[in-house]
């Protein structure tokens, strides 16, 4: 069903681009005050690590921005401009939403941040992007292991696509899942016999 040479080339494709992968740090996102149109081309290039087949779809829309500063998950343009406060929220809200619901990401990032807070959650969240691109790209390695001709000893390793696909899907649901877990639990304390 599937052409496991084909899907080892797309692997190695794909482990070469997200090494080289980062999401722009703080500096690097402008700060001149762009218009939607010009904020969804920016966003589109900074988050460019989605399959050509997938980028078709639109992911990144004037609607979806224009929703997530009416629910107050980010803060209001400046008379229609959005600066790099805008963008590091757009940026961060955008690769988040793949693993979490909208609310849970306003409750992870709040919408008030100062510009010195955004900066510095900003810039531990581009780290902690990057460290978790590179533990992903290592796993996929040991779970395609044998399609890549590597030995590996992981317990997912697999000749067939489709067991990295159903694996993938379930590790994914997981990870959200733990995601969610995590940010329910803030500001609640274990009940004393449970924390000794």
């Amino acid at each position: 069903m599937y052409d496991n040479s084909l899907v080892a080339a797309k692997l190695r494709h794909w482990e070469k681009y997200l090494e080289r992968y980062r999401l722009p740090s703080w500096e690097e996102i402008p700060d001149i005050g762009l218009y939607m149109e010009q904020v969804v081309v920016v966003l589109k290039q900074y988050l460019d690590y989605m399959p050509p087949e997938l980028k078709e779809e639109q992911f990144i829309t004037a609607a979806t921005i224009n929703n997530y500063v009416r629910n107050k998950v980010m803060p209001m343009p400046v008379k229609k401009r959005y600066y790099r406060t805008h963008l590091a929220y757009l940026i961060m809200i955008c690769s988040l939403k793949q693993g979490l619901s909208i609310s849970l990401i306003q409750r992870l990032i709040p919408s008030n941040l100062s510009e010195e807070e955004l900066k510095s959650v900003y810039a531990a969240y581009i780290a902690r992007h990057r460290m978790a691109t590179q533990y992903f790209s290592q796993q996929v390695l040991m779970a395609a292991g044998p399609i890549l001709g590597l030995e590996s000893d992981s317990s997912l390793a697999s000749n067939h696509p489709e067991d990295m696909i159903a694996a993938s899907a379930v590790v994914g649901g997981l990870a959200r899942l733990l995601a969610e877990k995590l940010l329910l639990l803030e500001g609640q304390q274990a009940p004393k016999e449970e924390a000794e």
